[in-house]
């Protein structure tokens, strides 16, 4: 309870003191200090007219306030006139009790004030249970998806030569570039942290095309012929075209922009930054980001890997390929990014190293 003159706490007091536990002040500095202190205040009864601080400013003051903007307050004043009360409920009051005090209209206003007060904490409770409820179903949807993308990706890769790991350490590879890649000024706006976290979780479908090429191609020890390179070179149009008919019979945003995503990473993730890659011959930026991230972190696995056709690189080895292949197989920039975080790739590579 605030007021300046001690016969109105007096009176309020009587009227309060046999329900709650009633804390006064005679000025709005004692009022402020108050309101931030233990035990939490959860109602605030508030004379306007006092000397020096009156009760609008100390109400501005309590809402200005994050420890103290929730507590509900009602102004007590001899002031009746409709325009205070205005100005009052404008300013944030929840009531107006006007004096002389009635027992029971201060003692029901108060009890409703401090019964919507309790209403709104479990409300908020409630809301904040759910929120996290909401979050945590979420990160395990992620997770079953994160599985099921990578369990599908592996049906190409075990009809292949290549492992799960090749899977694991191509997605770290990607996130590490991509990261990368949005702190230049040519890529900040485009590589948002939404589109990273996309890219991310397309890049185990790159491959997924593999599961339409016999096994007499994918899986040949020895140099494939040019009939046999021309059947393979189609996992990429196979990949995408499968992924678009996911997209055909998907109505979820967010699934489409995913969808979207991986399908350029599985249709262009073999073009080459000069126009001499495959299947379309694209060059440059009309290569979509994802897929020019993609191929890079896709050919320096492929180097430092073993294969069923070829001995694995060194990192030194296949870190100099990939530099040689700026402006020629791979975007400048990515080059950039690579160099700059080559030691971050060799980390992945020995820790994800299966059975290279």
């Amino acid at each position: 309870m605030v007021d300046d003159t001690p016969e109105n706490l007096t009176l309020l007091g009587e009227i309060l003191d046999p329900f709650y536990y009633v804390r006064v002040a005679n000025s709005g500095d004692r009022a402020l200090k108050i309101a931030n202190t233990e035990p939490k205040v959860d109602i605030v009864l508030l004379d306007i007219m006092m000397p020096g601080m009156d009760g609008y400013e100390v109400l501005e003051k309590i809402r200005a306030n994050m420890a103290t903007e929730d507590i509900p307050v009602i102004f007590v004043t001899a002031k009746d006139s409709e325009a205070d009360e205005i100005t009052g409920l404008g300013k944030g009051a929840v009531d107006y009790i006007t004096k002389p005090y009635r027992p029971e209209v201060v003692l029901a206003r108060v009890r409703t004030q401090l019964q919507l007060k309790a209403a709104r904490s479990i409300l908020a409770d409630q809301n904040t249970w759910l929120e996290e409820e909401v979050s945590r179903r979420m990160r395990e949807n992620e997770i079953v998806q994160d599985v099921a993308l990578r369990a599908l990706a592996s049906l190409a890769e075990m009809r292949d030569t290549e492992t799960g790991e090749h899977i694991l350490r191509t997605q770290r590879y990607v996130e590490v570039l991509a990261k990368k890649l949005a702190t230049y000024e040519k890529y900040r706006g485009e590589l948002t942290p939404e589109k990273i976290r996309l890219i991310v979780k397309a890049s185990p479908l790159h491959d997924i095309g593999k599961v339409g090429i016999p096994d007499n191609i994918l899986r040949k020890p020895g140099k494939l012929t040019a009939d046999e390179w021309t059947i393979m070179q189609q996992h990429a149009e196979k990949g995408a075209s499968a992924i678009w008919h996911a997209i055909k019979n998907q109505s979820a945003q967010e699934s489409l922009d995913f969808l979207r995503v991986a399908m350029d990473i599985a249709h262009f993730h073999h073009e080459k930054w000069d126009g001499s890659g495959y299947p379309k011959g694209l060059s440059g930026d009309d290569i979509p980001i994802a897929a020019r991230v993609m191929a890079l972190a896709d050919v320096f696995d492929a180097l430092t890997s073993k294969r069923i056709y070829k001995d694995k690189f060194s990192f030194e080895e296949s870190s100099r390929l990939i530099l040689e292949g700026s402006g020629v197989h791979f975007d400048p920039l990515l080059v950039k990014a690579f160099e700059e975080t080559k030691d971050q790739f060799v980390s992945i590579a020995l820790e994800l190293s299966g059975s290279r």
